[in-house]
């Protein structure tokens, strides 16, 4: 079966009532939701009303919106657009997060005044309990199927669903599986936008209509015969929980903050944006584990920023690309240098890695520059970044020169959060297989 894209493809006859048909449950799902949603609204307390409950694994709750880059779009109606040549800055914190943190609740891993503070943003840290909110992000995620009808040859399908808030999504349909999976390609994806209508998420866009669940993804041609189910996938980065290895430091463990400047803890034990490694590193392996808050309503630059910004002077570019466009400066990318060879977004509220092999800049004794810095970086297991030459800074990274500067975990106002976290000094020990893989039990970290 010849896959094509939308635009490529022409639709037969009995499209056209398939697409009546999705005209008239788009409607009437807005309805539905639009009902649903101000019954729910009327019987109990939105998200925006409580503390978010601790759902699993070490829960993150702080959030602050960042504002767009010059030309891009923005959903805030309160953000400014910065300088031309400067990299967005983030709104100014909540005034509860600059003061003395309260200690958090059983059910969460940080002050919950804060929680309540970023929800009435639109952002969360951890995953909605209820209302409509809470519906939307259970739709948020993978799919991973075979689709194929009658004697045409099945094909493996990866789905990416990401939500735009208020009922609204968008995803992308790739060939031969996920982003980083043996045989999955970029070049040729189905873009397709969506409507929740109760528990269910109805998308078009290509030759086939999907319905989406939080377990699942159906997928309907024309003739409304079903041409495959496919399963929700939950995968986790290879790389997720390796311990240090001999030769290592640890720089964080949930433990303390000792190793960094400017490092603050969550009540829960997690390391916020903004630290500064105090050693000062020159040709390192640096392991970061870091997790992405919900933020819906938030585009591009907006949703998810921070970075890992080596000497600070060259920029990893954090942020929640999650199915978007494998674009310029998304997730992997070296800041407004190169975008990432591959897409490897994991969705938000999710733990994601970083592996960052950077050798820097050579100088001789008059100061004048003999060799670029390089980096090789993984984004969840999957090398993004191979063996890259780095010309000069990244950005506004500071400027080059022998003199070593700290490694960062830029402050971009979006409330990432990090664990995990360890390097390999290469003038220290040397042979250190990297990356680390993670062993079976390593991951449940």
């Amino acid at each position: 079966m010849r896959v094509m894209l939308a635009s490529r493809f022409s639709l037969p006859k009995p499209c056209f009532q398939l697409l009546a048909i999705l005209v008239m449950v788009s409607m009437t799902s807005e309805t539905l939701m639009a009902q649903s949603d101000a019954k729910e609204a009327g019987t109990s307390k939105s998200v925006a009303d409580k503390p978010i409950a601790k759902t699993g694994e070490a829960e993150v709750s702080e959030a602050e919106s960042a504002q767009a880059k010059p030309g891009k779009q923005t959903t805030s109606k309160d953000a400014e657009k910065p300088a031309v040549d400067d990299k967005p800055a983030g709104n100014p914190k909540p005034k509860a997060e600059a003061e003395t943190e309260q200690p958090a609740t059983a059910t969460s891993m940080e002050d919950p005044s804060l929680e309540q503070e970023w929800i009435a943003k639109g952002v969360w840290l951890s995953p909605p309990q209820d209302g409509p909110a809470a519906r939307d992000f259970s739709l948020v995620g993978e799919y991973l199927g075979e689709i194929g009808a009658g004697e045409e040859e099945s094909q493996l399908w990866g789905i990416q669903v990401r939500a735009l808030g208020d009922g609204a999504f968008e995803a992308r349909g790739y060939v031969g599986g996920l982003p980083g999976q043996d045989g999955a390609s970029e070049d040729e994806m189905m873009v397709l936008i969506g409507r929740r209508s109760g528990d269910t998420l109805v998308l078009s866009g290509g030759p086939w209509a999907m319905f989406a669940g939080p377990d699942q993804c159906r997928v309907i041609n024309a003739e409304g015969e079903q041409l495959g189910t496919l399963p929700r996938a939950n995968r986790a980065s290879r790389t997720l929980g390796a311990k240090a290895p001999e030769g290592a430091m640890v720089l964080f463990d949930g433990s303390g903050t000792d190793q960094f400047v400017n490092g603050r803890l969550t009540p829960g034990g997690l390391l916020r944006q903004g630290a500064d490694i105090q050693f000062m590193l020159n040709d390192f392996d640096l392991h970061v584990e870091f997790r992405i808050p919900h933020m819906p309503k938030f585009l591009e630059q907006q949703r998810g920023n921070s970075g890992l910004y080596l000497q600070s002077r060259y920029e990893c570019q954090i942020l929640d690309s999650f199915g978007a466009a494998r674009v310029f400066n998304g997730l992997g990318a070296l800041y407004r240098h190169r975008k990432a060879d591959v897409n490897m977004a994991l969705p938000p509220l999710v733990w994601q890695t970083y592996d960052v092999h950077f050798t820097a800049a050579r100088f001789g004794a008059n100061g004048k520059k003999l060799r670029n810095a390089q980096v090789t970086s993984w984004v969840n297991g999957v090398m993004v970044q191979d063996s890259q030459e780095l010309p000069g800074p990244t950005g506004h990274g500071q400027p080059e020169s022998p003199t070593l500067l700290p490694t960062k975990l830029q402050d971009h106002k979006d409330p990432i959060r990090y664990r995990n976290v360890w390097v390999v000094d290469r003038g220290l020990a040397s042979g250190v297989p990297f990356p680390q893989m993670a062993g079976e039990d390593d991951s449940d970290q």
